[in-house]
């Protein structure tokens, strides 16, 4: 699943090749994908301009001139391209755009798991997810103190725990690993026992990581690439994630690779130890 260096990587490429751009008119290949009827989308877009693209979390929030914004959630596979008018269509595409400059944006995902949302802008919030998102991996929204305060309310493990959206936005499976390996906080560790001292290396850890993701342009795993059909390079960078039975790049003791929260999660069981009495 992207996950917001992806997302943000998207959206970059989005606000270079589409913003601006009016749209003639919108085939809508796969009806489950959208909340209105294909008819209403076309009709609501259709000679309206794209006037910008923002992101929030994993969503991406595609503003039109009417006064609607596009809330585009990617789901595991979910890519957008943009190509000439008249270019065959792949199998996987499900929605497309039609510009008055003679290209495509066009909406492709061989899972069809993506949604997206037509609301008026203004209104985004009201979506499901975006409801109860929790404050961005930066340094000037996620504070030290809100994550004193929301771990120290919590017994669930930390794998669960960040991965849930409302706590933080933005992080999936692949990053949760590689900030709890740098933290040296073990997957199963009961939030309301880290300490302080640990959460604010967790934070720095997090804040650092995502922003040095979206410079790499993302990770490549299995099919994401961004909207000039290039892939991400931060694969090459991780530092545990996907490396099962190769040495810890800190102590060298072999990575173990269990499952937490039903998800695949890397971890060092040497550097990663589960420390302090459940309350």
């Amino acid at each position: 699943m992207p996950e917001l260096p992806e997302v943000e990587t998207v959206r970059r490429g989005l606000e270079q090749l589409v913003a601006g751009s009016e749209i003639d008119s919108v085939d809508v290949l796969y009806p489950k994908m959208i909340d209105v009827t294909p008819e209403k989308f076309n009709e609501i877009l259709s000679h309206q301009v794209i006037t910008g693209i923002n992101r929030r979390g994993k969503y991406l929030l595609i503003r039109i001139s009417n006064g609607y914004t596009i809330v585009s959630h990617l789901r595991m596979e979910g890519k957008y391209d943009v190509e000439p008018e008249g270019q065959q269509l792949d199998k996987h595409t499900h929605i497309v755009f039609h510009l008055t400059d003679g290209r495509q944006l066009r909406y492709n995902d061989t899972r069809k798991f993506g949604r997206m949302n037509l609301v008026k802008t203004g209104e985004e919030y009201k979506v499901a997810g975006l409801k109860t998102i929790g404050p961005e991996p930066t340094a000037q929204s996620l504070t030290l103190e809100y994550m004193v305060d929301i771990f120290g309310k919590s017994h669930r493990k930390a794998k669960p725990f960040l991965l849930d959206q409302s706590n933080i936005a933005g992080l999936g499976n692949i990053y949760v690993d590689e900030v709890l390996w740098m933290s040296k906080i073990h997957p199963e560790q009961p939030v309301n026992l880290i300490s302080e001292t640990e959460l604010a290396d967790l934070r720095a850890n997090i804040i650092d990581e995502i922003a040095r993701a979206i410079d790499g342009h993302g990770t490549t795993v299995h099919s994401y690439s961004n909207a000039y059909g290039e892939a991400g390079s931060f694969q090459n960078y991780l530092q545990v994630y996907g490396r099962k039975g190769e040495p810890c790049l800190r102590c060298q003791t072999p990575i173990e690779k269990i499952k937490v929260a039903q998800r695949g999660t890397s971890f060092c069981p040497h550097c990663q130890v589960i420390h302090g009495a459940v309350k």
